[in-house]
């Protein structure tokens, strides 16, 4: 069915919880934590499955965050959006299973240089363009879309952030949707993931509304960070033994 055993099932719905917990706190992570992990408890995992757990994820924060929204601030990212969501389908078409290991590891450490690296960049048209682009580019191919358009938003405050981001992540997420359809990466066993996973996001999630203003975000971060690279450096060594 979904080619996964009861642990895998179980693992998986944990990492979705933690990467929840930590979206529903911070506006983002369910990528930056959830994608590494999962590609560690099976491949299959990602993109497709957490793409569609993304979208649920980000209703539900919409939902809760909605009075804080401020459209005219994120139009510009998701017009960015529609260029990286062509370009990664273009990409998904053309490289073969080795070469997604491969560019999954490369995209996912190049998250980490993102996140890590200190740059501060202004949040304004041309830069939510470029943001917006690449972490959809990022986003479909490795369910990673965060670092990027965290970036241009990192000086801004906590629910202002969690809206604007979880309305740019919604539509970001239907266009990687669009993109994985056209490329043959979500279909049935995708979809069969998708709901043997998704409770795990909705755990996370009512967690996260316990613990919004207890969880130090800062503290978990080189933590996080790490798991991501770790996950890069075994996608990478992995799509390397397979040439």
């Amino acid at each position: 069915m979904t080619d996964l055993s009861l642990l895998q099932i179980l693992l998986a719905n944990l990492a979705l919880l933690a990467g929840a917990c930590l979206q529903g706190v911070a506006g983002y992570g369910i990528g930056t934590l959830a994608a590494p992990l999962l590609f560690l408890i099976s491949p299959i995992l990602i993109p497709a499955p957490l793409v569609l757990n993304a979208v649920v994820l980000t209703i539900l924060m919409l939902l809760r965050n909605r009075g804080a929204l401020q459209v005219r601030e994120v139009r510009f990212a998701i017009g960015g959006g529609v260029g990286g969501m062509i370009l990664a389908g273009i990409t998904l078409m053309l490289i073969s299973p080795t070469g997604f290991e491969l560019a999954f590891g490369v995209l996912i450490l190049i998250g980490v240089l993102l996140s890590a690296g200190g740059l501060r960049p202004a949040l304004n048209a041309r830069n939510s363009i470029l943001a917006g682009a690449a972490s959809t580019y990022m986003g479909t191919i490795t369910a990673v879309g965060g670092p990027p358009i965290a970036l241009i938003y990192q000086n801004q405050k906590g629910p202002l952030v969690r809206a604007n981001m979880s309305a740019f992540f919604l539509v970001a997420s239907f266009f990687s949707i669009a993109a994985l359809v056209v490329s043959g990466y979500l279909g049935q066993r995708e979809l069969q993931l998708f709901a043997v996973t998704f409770p795990g996001v909705l755990i996370g999630f009512w967690l996260s509304g316990k613990l919004v203003n207890r969880m130090p975000f800062d503290g978990l971060r080189p933590v996080i960070l790490g798991i991501a690279a770790v996950a890069g450096v075994a996608a990478l060594v992995r799509g390397l033994m397979s040439l």
